[in-house]
Order: C-alpha cells, then sequence, then structure tokens
C-alpha cells in the first residue's frame, strides 16, 4: 500500500531535522499529529523545502505554484509548527527545522491543543524512549541542565555554558510562552502545581517565530532574567539544547521532574534526556536541619530525608539497577515516577514524623538556637500558621517521640515554639508571607473560594489560599472567629489576644471574614456559585455535644461539656452552685472540669471509664486539674442521674471492668459495684458530634454513620466536585494541630482545581521515624530540661487569666543546645543531575553544588551522535557482559 503524504513529509521532516530513525510509519505518532494540523496538499509542498531559508516568492517559482496560495499553505505550516519561518525586516523566509529543538517544539503548541493532541504529544515521547535509554546522560543529551545562577557564580571557576546568563547574552531578542508540557498534561487529568503561564523562553529567531506565529509574547531583557528568578523560586529546573551550540540555545525550558518530557523520558523510561550538569548538590551535616525543603523540590527525587545519627550515609542509600549497564525492558519502567518518597530506610528524625503537619521541628530549634526568632517563626508558619495557639494547646506528639527521651527527658518543644511563636502578639515583627501574584496570574485572576466554619481547619486552608493569591471569604455562623479554638477551650488555657494576634495576620493578607451568618439559612452554597465562588471548603468542626440516652439528661442542670464552654467564653461572668460532676476522661473532659471551678462550683469530681493510666487526658492537664483541687474518679460509667422535683442531685455510677473487646471500644460493666455523687450540675463531656443543619441540603454529599463527610483521602474533595472538607468535620474530634494540617492540604487542592490540575499527583508525603532502640547513647551529654515556671494553683482557679509561664530566653538558648539534630539530608548522587533547585529552598545554608568535572555538551549535532553511538556501543557490552543476547531488540 502506498505511503501517505503525511507519512513522507513525518519522514522528511525526521531526515532532515537530523533524527535518523528510518521511514516514519503511517501509524507513528508524528503522522497523526500533521494530520491534524495540515493538509495533504501542505505535506506534498513542505517535501521541496530544504534548510536554506526561501521566501514564498522565490518558493513558488521553485514549485510553479500561484505566489499567494503557496505563501498562505507555507504560513499556515509554519503557524502549526511543521516548519519554521524566519524573519528579515518583518518579512518571513521558510525552511525546514531540526527535530530538537525544533519541530517536536513547534508542532506541540498551546494554542491548537486539545485533549488528543496532548496525548499524541505523551505518546511521541514514548516513540523516543528507546533512543534517549542509549544516550549517556552525563555528557549526551540532547539537553543540558543549566544550574541556578546564584550556586555557579560562587564557584571558583565558571565555564561560560555553566553560567545561564551567557545564554541570554547571546541575543537581544526574546520572547516567553507557556508551557507546552505542563499544559498537556493537565489537558489527560496529570496537572502538576508548576506554573504554566509565561514560563518557557525563547531566544533570537524563534523568539520572533514564537511572537510572530502566536506562541508567545516579545519581552525584554529584564524580564527574561525576571522570569528565570521567577523558575528557580518555583522549582523549575533550567536545560537549554546542547545542539545548538556550546554557548548558544533557541530556549531555556524551565522543567520540571512531574510533567515536562525530558524529565519523563529520564525518570519513567531510564533514558538520558538531559545531559547533567558539572556539579552535584552536596550536604553539609552540621548545617543541615532535616526540614524538606530540597526533598520536595529535587525533580529527580535525588534528595531524601534520613537518619543523622547514622555515621554510614551511603548505608542509607538504595541499591537499584540504572539502564547503563541493564536492558531496560517495559517491566522496568516506571510510571509511578511522581510518587516521591520522602525518607531513607533508615528513617528520620520522630518530630517531623509524627507532627500531624510534619513542621521542621529541627529547623525552627535552629533558628532558635542562633537568635534568629523572626525567621524562626518563618519555619513554622510553612506549615502552620497558627504557632502561638498551638504552642499553648498542642498535645506536642513531638515531644512524645523525641530521640533526646531516649536519653533522658524529651526535648521541650512545645516551650520553645511558644517562645518563638509570642512574636506573633507584637504587630511590629510578626511575620507576615509574601502573596505568590508571579505565579499563574491569568489562572487565578478574579477567583475567588468559599470557608465556611472558621476554626482551625478553615483559617488554615483560607490562610494558605490566600498566600497562593486567591479571594478568599470565610463565613462563620456565630458572631466570634475561632471556632473551637474561641468558643471550646477556657481562656486560661488560650487568650483570646492570642487568636485574634494570628487572625490578624489573614485580614493583612485579604481575608475576608462575616460573621452571624450560617451557610444553608442565611445564604446556600448554590447562592455562593451564583455569586461567583469557584471553590468551598467546609470546615464547621463538631461544635455539638454527644449525649449518653441516661433518663434525665434533658433537665436544664445537665449540659454537655460544649454548650458550657461555649457560654462561658461567651460570658465569663456565668457562675455556678453547689457540687459539679464531670463525665468525661478526655482533654475537653480536664477542661470542663477545671473552669468549673473557675465558674464558683463548690466541689467539682470528674468521672471517666478509663483507669489512671488509659485515661486519655494529658497527665500534665490532670495533675494541674488536681492541683486546683478536683478530684479524678477513674473506671466508672454513669448508670443513672439522680433527681429530685425535676432538679438534679447526684449521679449513680456503675463500676467499669473493661473498655474493648476486639480491638473495638465496647464497655462492660459490674451493675452490682456502684456508687453515688451529690451534684448540682452535671457536665456531660463524652464526645462532640457533627451538626451540619441546612448546609448540605440539595447537595449530593456522602456521609458515615457519625455525619462525617467523605472525602478522598488525599484531596479532601468531596463527592462534589467544587466542594472540599476538613477538620473534625471528616476525622470526627482530634486536635487543632490535625485541623490545622488538613486545612494547608485542602488549600493546596483547591489551588489545583481551580487550576485545572490533577487534585493528587506528587502530593504523597510518608514519614517514617529512624529507629531507636539500637542508639549508642555513649558520650551524648546530660544537660537537664528546662522547665518552665510552676503556676499557683490557688491563684489559678480564681482567674481566666493564662498564668503560665513561658521559657525565659536564656533557657531557650540552653533548652536549644539539647537537640540531638537527628534528621539529615541524603544525597543519592548516581540521580542528581545537578541543577540547585534544592540550594533556593534551603533556608539554613546546609546545600550547596560542587563541581565533580569540566566538560563541555555536545555543540553539534555531529558530536552529538558520536557520543550517542560510542554510549549505545558501550552500554551494549556492558549489558552483553551479563549475559543478556540481542539486546538492541529486547531494550
Amino acid at each position: 500500500m502506498a505511503r501517505s503524504s503525511y507519512a513522507k513529509f513525518a519522514t522528511h521532516i525526521s531526515y532532515v531535522g537530523g533524527l535518523f530513525v528510518g521511514p516514519v510509519p503511517e501509524k507513528s505518532v508524528w503522522t497523526k499529529i500533521l494530520r491534524k494540523l495540515i493538509s495533504e496538499e501542505e505535506c506534498e509542498l513542505g517535501m521541496h523545502l530544504t534548510k536554506t531559508p526561501i521566501s514564498a516568492e522565490d518558493f513558488a517559482r521553485k514549485v510553479g505554484k500561484p505566489e499567494k496560495q503557496v505563501a498562505d499553505m507555507l504560513w499556515n505550516m509554519a503557524d502549526h509548527g511543521a516548519i519554521f519561518a524566519h524573519f528579515v525586516n518583518g518579512k518571513p523566509y521558510y525552511r525546514m527545522a531540526p527535530f530538537i529543538p525544533g519541530v517536536y517544539e513547534y508542532l506541540m503548541d498551546y494554542r491548537t491543543m486539545d485533549k488528543e493532541m496532548a496525548e499524541l504529544f505523551v505518546k511521541a515521547t514514548d516513540e523516543m524512549a528507546w533512543l534517549v535509554r542509549n544516550i549517556s546522560p552525563i555528557d549526551g543529551g540532547l539537553m543540558k541542565i543549566v544550574p541556578v545562577r546564584e550556586e555557579v557564580v560562587a564557584q571558583p571557576k565558571i565555564l561560560s555554558h555553566e553560567d545561564v546568563m551567557t545564554f541570554v547574552n547571546s541575543t537581544d531578542i526574546y520572547s516567553v510562552a507557556d508551557c507546552a508540557c505542563r499544559y498537556a498534561n493537565k489537558l489527560l487529568g496529570k496537572g502538576c502545581e508548576h506554573p504554566i503561564e509565561g514560563i518557557c523562553l525563547q531566544f533570537g529567531p524563534h523568539a520572533e517565530y514564537y511572537e510572530k506565529t502566536g506562541r508567545g509574547r516579545r519581552i525584554t531583557r529584564e524580564e527574561c532574567i525576571e522570569i528565570l528568578n521567577k523558575a528557580e523560586e518555583a522549582g523549575l529546573v533550567h536545560t537549554v539544547f546542547a545542539t545548538d551550540g556550546l554557548n548558544e540555545s533557541s530556549y531555556i525550558c524551565n522543567c520540571c521532574g512531574c510533567s515536562c518530557s525530558g524529565f519523563r523520558v529520564t525518570r519513567q523510561f531510564g533514558g538520558g534526556a538531559f545531559s547533567a550538569s558539572n556539579f552535584r548538590a552536596a550536604i553539609d551535616d552540621d548545617k543541615c536541619v532535616a526540614c524538606g525543603g530540597c526533598v520536595e523540590i529535587c525533580p529527580m527525587n535525588a534528595i531524601k530525608l534520613g537518619d543523622g545519627l547514622c555515621k554510614a550515609k551511603e548505608a542509607q542509600i538504595e541499591k537499584y539497577e540504572t539502564s547503563w549497564d541493564t536492558l531496560w525492558t517495559k517491566d522496568r519502567q516506571d510510571p509511578n515516577y511522581r510518587v516521591r518518597t520522602m525518607v531513607t530506610n533508615k528513617g528520620t528524625a520522630p518530630c517531623k514524623t509524627k507532627c500531624p503537619a510534619h513542621i521542621s521541628v529541627q529547623g525552627y530549634i535552629q533558628k532558635a538556637s542562633e537568635g534568629k526568632y523572626r525567621e524562626a517563626l518563618e519555619v513554622i508558619k510553612k506549615d502552620n500558621p497558627f504557632p502561638a495557639v498551638c504552642g499553648r494547646i498542642c498535645p506536642h506528639p513531638c515531644e512524645e517521640e523525641c530521640t533526646r527521651g531516649s536519653v533522658d527527658e524529651p526535648l521541650a518543644i512545645d516551650a520553645i515554639k511558644m517562645f518563638i511563636a509570642d512574636q506573633e502578639l507584637d504587630a511590629k515583627v510578626r511575620f507576615i508571607p509574601e502573596i505568590k501574584k508571579q505565579y499563574e496570574p491569568r489562572g487565578k485572576a478574579g477567583k475567588k473560594v468559599a470557608v465556611i466554619g472558621a476554626g482551625p481547619a478553615g483559617l488554615s486552608c483560607a490562610y494558605y489560599l490566600a498566600i497562593e493569591g486567591y479571594q478568599v471569604t470565610v463565613f462563620e455562623k456565630e458572631k466570634l472567629l475561632g471556632g473551637m479554638l474561641t468558643m471550646g477551650i477556657p481562656a486560661f488555657r488560650l487568650d483570646r489576644d492570642v487568636i485574634n494576634a494570628e487572625i490578624d495576620i489573614l485580614k493583612e493578607l485579604g481575608v475576608e471574614f462575616f460573621t452571624g451568618i450560617e451557610v444553608g439559612k442565611d445564604t446556600t452554597i448554590q447562592k455562593l456559585r451564583e455569586q461567583g465562588y469557584n471553590a468551598f471548603y467546609l470546615a464547621i468542626g463538631a461544635q455539638k455535644g454527644a449525649s449518653l440516652g441516661l433518663e434525665g439528661e434533658e433537665l436544664d442542670d445537665v449540659i454537655t461539656g460544649v454548650e458550657f464552654l461555649r457560654a462561658i467564653n461567651l460570658d465569663p461572668t456565668l457562675k455556678l452552685e453547689g457540687p459539679v460532676v464531670v463525665v468525661g476522661g478526655g482533654n475537653v473532659a480536664i477542661d470542663v472540669a477545671r473552669t468549673a471551678v473557675r465558674a464558683g462550683a463548690s466541689s467539682v469530681n470528674l468521672y471517666c471509664l478509663e483507669s489512671a493510666s488509659e485515661m486519655p487526658a494529658l497527665k500534665e492537664e490532670q495533675e494541674e486539674a488536681k492541683e486546683e483541687g478536683i478530684v479524678l474518679g477513674h473506671g466508672w460509667g454513669p448508670k443513672r442521674i439522680i433527681t429530685k422535683k425535676s432538679k438534679v442531685t447526684g449521679v449513680e455510677f456503675k463500676k467499669c471492668v473493661s473498655l474493648f473487646e476486639n480491638g473495638a471500644f465496647a464497655p462492660q460493666y459490674d451493675e452490682s459495684v456502684t456508687i453515688t455523687v451529690e451534684a448540682s450540675k452535671v457536665l456531660l463531656a463524652i464526645g462532640q458530634v457533627i451538626e451540619w443543619g441546612d448546609l448540605t441540603k440539595d447537595e449530593k454529599f456522602i456521609f458515615d454513620a457519625r455525619k462525617r463527610i467523605r472525602v478522598n483521602d488525599v484531596s479532601h474533595q468531596t463527592t462534589v466536585p467544587d466542594v472540599f472538607a476538613g477538620g473534625d468535620a471528616v476525622t470526627g474530634p482530634k486536635f487543632a494541630i490535625d485541623a490545622i494540617a488538613m486545612g494547608k492540604q485542602a488549600a493546596e487542592s483547591i489551588h489545583r482545581y481551580i487550576q485545572g490540575l490533577n487534585l493528587t499527583i506528587c502530593r504523597e508525603r510518608e514519614f517514617r521515624a529512624l529507629d531507636k532502640q539500637n542508639l549508642d547513647t555513649s558520650g551524648w551529654d546530660r544537660m537537664p530540661r528546662q522547665k518552665t515556671g510552676a503556676v499557683d494553683a490557688a491563684a489559678a482557679k480564681v482567674t481566666f487569666k493564662d498564668l503560665r509561664q513561658g521559657l525565659t530566653e536564656e533557657q531557650v538558648r540552653k533548652e536549644v543546645e539539647r537537640c540531638l539534630k537527628c534528621g539529615l539530608s541524603i544525597v543519592d548522587q548516581q540521580k542528581c543531575v545537578g541543577c540547585g533547585v534544592c540550594t533556593k529552598r534551603c533556608d539554613f545554608d546546609a546545600i550547596h553544588l560542587e563541581r565533580v568535572r569540566e566538560d563541555a555538551p555536545a555543540p553539534t549535532w555531529t558530536e552529538f551522535y558520536t557520543r550517542a553511538v560510542g554510549y549505545a556501543m558501550a552500554r551494549a557490552a556492558r549489558i552483553v557482559a551479563k549475559g543478556v543476547k540481542n539486546v538492541f531488540i529486547k531494550d
């Protein structure tokens, strides 16, 4: 069967463009792409073009066709990227272009790209995978990685092609276009979080071509440099085309490791699309704090968090095969190359691992040790916008797991954080983050998000969305902001000024607040949609107290703990009289009991099902309660509420003999063993439930038996696509830090949703703590833990003021020295390509590039092929040496 003009022209493009792969088949991706973009007659016309530029009128004479017809056809072909138009005094001259850089980039035009074209774009990379596997990833790639300039200029010696400004200075004509790779993945539902708009740069004749065809816009040299800086801040890698010449390039592609074709070939197919730079990342162990910034930004996943106490760093790098000496069959390809491994096989710092928000504890402790408290605050707020709040109420699981606890006592992490975070209370020195206006301005323009609920999850989500550049409005049905922070935690544990100081920062970021508005009653989600809101975050918390179903619960003298705390927080002058019984064993129950003391109860007795060792309330809070005269009764469950003339007179309790059966909560009682406790008020702090009202009416949400809304585990998206949810409304009652962590993750998802990106790609963040069982603690210091000042219980129980004393600055300086620095970033030198983006994310001057060689990229296609053939033959020999035959057939 005769080959079509499309297949013939695709072959012509390939041969003239320097990609000598034989006749291009009819079913090839490239044939299909041409069918979508140009006509068969244009393909036939293009067969007469060469690498020599020619005007339309001269070419019309050459082929014997009417000039206007030829001019229109040539322009259409150039406009769609099948050929190149070189402009001289504004007049186009047409020629065939190299395949790379050239036709491969020209055809992938975001202006004409639809889902079908995007699929072809991706498949085009697949078709070339076999070729790039036989290209050296060290110095044979078509593209060359150019490190971030800040690192290069710091080197004692610089080769011209190692400095990105060499390529900028090679011309005075610049243009910028959207990234076709990331845009294609976005159309296919695989878009990552990296910027698409105005990020890829073109130089010289290519810049003119992009401008004239509408692919890009002309920019100044200053704008070009600004875009390069913006790309580095976003974690994108500068890549240039090695075959354009030693110190020249048609483009600077700012690539990511999750969507760009070159990195995909390298990571998924084991190929050498890029030549690595002459540098590799190196960690300064003394400065590294395992903050994770370099890990999260590395395009090759070459850096992981490891064990800083392990002397053999190399032992933490996993062993694996590569295409260098291994046959890379389909079963070895990695379709999940986007999944980021955060931690080495040895684990890392337990404090970061255990924290629900994975805050860089080691990082802010290091900043505090240097006296850089505002910078320490900035480190915390990357993952937690409310450090002053959490410094007072967090259950500090990081301390429970602290490696220092294996020696003597855990580091006083929470007290250090509280000292740092108290800077938030001073408006003159508080940290207000910069809004990211430079990324995706078109995609964010006019986009609005409604956050429903002003508790920790909602406020956290609003904070990070505001930083991302969105218009955020928070709707709160109560008259005060803060949710359970304000309504459910007594002021002697969390002063209102602390909450308000941190909420003020959201206002500085442009977040709008509407209080006294109940969505579902005063307005609806649908009405808000009609007002232009693009996405919603439901964070209403679990704001209603649970009941026991006992006779007498309906009496006015029986109140849920949540209701009691809300009433006191709204009016601290409310008083209790007579003896009070609190039922419950968690932190809320302790708060309720201590609040009852301050409200005037003559006595407070707290009873719970759990034994003293099982009681879930924090040990320090139990001790504080006992110091204030509260009696804790363990192992008792309420049997009935005793009343007289519709007034509570006491509670009868029955003995609890076990709590769980087959791992499930199923308390068992000995009904014959009872006690009766006098009470005029009963406060039930046995849990909280979610009350949705009419908020979810007419929306197709799914709930579980406990009224928790169903969401995706990673994206927190509900079954209604534009609605996300988090906090206690999803998990049931948990701690504020859990809600804060969920709010941040939801903000990332909402950003991706509005931009049309994949909600889950590159979102995996699994952490694993190092093994503390076999630590050699000999030689470690035994510096005692610094203690905060004791609170006078007699003074504390008569006031709602927070009388707790934090650490002094001198104590903080001593305490931070107790940190063992057990986390450390580990670089896999075999995977590192020397781009240097990791250095832009390090706030501790702990990672830099070090020169490993002084090679130059292939300056011509001839040199490229010479290197490629040499590498391919050497690679084949290495594979054959391992006993494999028919290398080029199987690979």
